[in-house]
């Protein structure tokens, strides 16, 4: 039987707000276990929740960017249920009014076409604390740093339909958030956490089929190693007689397989009821309206802009701009260097494969802005070839003098005297007789082997171009 397969996202972004949703204890990543929770976080008799404004100004932010319906009155709600990291044993969530409404995103896939994804809501509620396994024999601790901490959950509708698009969603809400600076979405760290949904179907059927939920997958390549192991074993269990039970299952990345935690609570379980505590959430027109004045060039804008400015591809616009602070970087290159096509290459394979291979953020990458659009300007003024300036590049990294002074104390600056580079044109017609009647009878591509062999002996320092002209006014 040929299998469709139905995938929807909950994804938990942790909102970058000094101090916590409803008390003013530090968000701040890192710190010792249970330092940075208050009397309100522990839920002391007598304490009082007090919303954070702040909150609701990056909820509907987000909302605005993905063009989404904002809720003029939202409502918070308590979801009760008993966990020891929870301490008031409910969460402080949203669910018939949420902040933000239905909205839409749209992803590319594979193939280059684009799909549009539907978002259901983004509601505010607050993270609960952490269990802590590792430290404890037979035992486990119970951190409260993150309880109270302010989450955005995003819920898509159940649209996408294979681990691949689920990841493309991902990705391209990773870059808006970011691009908003509403969070900073390290999956690593916890700040963006992933829950998928997942189900599949025959073919052509309307029907959803049982769903299962794997939750807090912390990467990109986790997401769509999890669903593609989830998606294989309800294959599997059906095709060989069985049902899929409905359940909350765990992705265990050393294995790579999913396992059962529990079975899958439904809306009822919870016990939901108005938060009687705080009072609704009212915005209005014009602060919707001085919001969305403040919102940034998002990524899609920001991609025809490169296009239509740049002279770029849709393929090298699109890499640019997938993170905020890359894009900044390269036009502050192209700015310098006096070339946007040369600063995209440059930054798009030169500087990204830098940073892959020291695992290193744009911000702690030793060659500056201003530093790389030097050194494109240097190979825009011939004062180097392209092959030097990757010599360059490699020296930069390490040393944090200016590019003109790296240039002069290794030797690096190109030849283009027209005197000595004819000498080094003679000596390779005279020693290379049969590649240059080749040249002569019209085998075009001997060419490069002859250039090849004056650069050599120029130990790179030729200008390639002159190089080439001398070559064939002297063979023909």
């Amino acid at each position: 039987m040929e299998w469709e397969t139905v995938i929807g996202l909950e994804v938990h972004v942790q909102l970058s707000t000094k101090s916590k949703l409803f008390s003013g204890s530090s968000t701040k990543f890192g710190a010792e276990p249970n330092t940075q929770a208050n009397i309100y976080d522990l839920a002391l008799p007598g304490t009082l929740p007090v919303l954070n404004k702040e909150v609701v100004k990056k909820a509907v932010m987000f909302g605005l960017a993905i063009g989404a319906e904002i809720g003029k009155r939202s409502i918070f709600d308590r979801k009760n249920y008993f966990y020891p990291d929870l301490p008031k044993g409910y969460q402080t969530s949203q669910l018939d009014f949420p902040t933000v409404g239905k909205g839409t995103l749209t992803i590319m896939l594979e193939d280059g076409s684009e799909k549009v994804v539907g978002v259901t809501r983004a509601h505010i509620e607050e993270d609960a604390g952490k269990s802590l396994h590792e430290d404890f024999h037979g035992m486990s601790g119970i951190d409260l740093n993150r309880a109270g901490t302010p989450l955005l959950e995003i819920v898509s509708e159940p649209d996408l339909r294979n681990a691949k698009e689920a990841v493309a969603y991902l990705k391209k809400l990773h870059s808006i958030i970011r691009y908003l600076d509403i969070s900073d979405a390290i999956m690593a760290q916890g700040s963006m956490r992933c829950d998928a949904n997942v189900s599949i179907r025959p073919k052509g059927e309307s029907k959803f089929g049982t769903r299962t939920e794997i939750k807090n997958i912390n990467s990109f390549r986790f997401v769509e190693k999890a669903i593609n192991y989830e998606v294989q074993r309800q294959q599997d269990v059906i095709e060989d007689g069985g049902s899929v039970v409905q359940e909350t299952r765990l992705y265990d990345a050393d294995r790579d397989e999913t396992r059962s935690m529990r079975s899958k609570e439904v809306e009822n379980d919870y016990r939901y009821f108005p938060e009687p505590d705080l009072l609704p959430i009212e915005i209005d027109d014009s602060y919707i309206e001085a919001l969305r004045e403040q919102l940034p060039e998002l990524p899609e804008a920001k991609k025809e802009r490169f296009m239509s400015q740049y002279g770029l591809s849709d393929y090298d616009a699109g890499v640019l701009v997938v993170e905020r602070e890359m894009a900044d970087y390269f036009e502050a290159v192209a700015k310098t260097g006096g070339d946007a096509k040369m600063a995209a290459n440059w930054v798009s394979v030169e500087l990204q494969g830098l940073l892959n291979k020291e695992d290193w953020e744009i911000g702690e990458c030793p060659i500056q802005a201003d530093r790389l659009g030097t050194l494109i300007a240097r190979i825009k003024d011939n004062t180097i070839s392209g092959k030097i300036a990757k010599t360059v590049f490699e020296t930069m990294v390490e040393d944090p003098a200016g590019v003109d002074e790296i240039i002069e104390s290794k030797g690096l600056k190109q030849v283009t005297d027209t005197g000595a580079i004819e000498a080094l044109v003679d000596e390779v017609i005279a020693n290379n007789p049969d590649q240059v009647q080749q040249l002569r009878d019209g085998k075009e591509q001997v060419i490069g082997y002859l250039v090849g062999q004056a650069m050599k002996l120029s130990q790179g320092k030729a200008n390639p171009g002159q190089v080439n002209q001398l070559l064939r006014d002297k063979i023909k």
